[in-house]
């Protein structure tokens, strides 16, 4: 079985680009913290941080470029931890 390694380059642009997006996220972080949200607060900090997340992964650790079979593996590290923070706010969420 040979293995074959490519490099992917990316620009300074899309580098650029993507700092400018995570920069306008924690704005709009910032902006939701001040609104009051009631039960949803949570649930909306917690997607504009996964669209942090999804987008330092994919660019600035090069998630975007590795075999499917990694990408796979990642997935199911980010579905177990989901799975351990819901069974952490169930137990606070019910416990009085």
């Amino acid at each position: 079985m040979e293995h074959k390694e490519t490099t992917h380059t990316i620009g300074y642009t899309v580098y650029i680009f993507i700092w400018l997006g995570l920069v306008v996220l924690t704005g709009l972080t910032v902006v939701v913290a001040g609104v009051d949200l009631r039960q949803i607060a949570v649930a909306v900090a917690i997607l504009i941080a996964s669209i942090k997340s999804v987008l330092v992964m994919n660019y600035f650790m090069h998630l975007k470029y590795e075999p499917p079979l990694f990408k796979l593996m990642v997935s199911v590290l980010i579905v177990t931890f989901f799975i351990f923070i819901g069974l952490t706010f169930s137990d606070i969420l019910f416990r009085y």
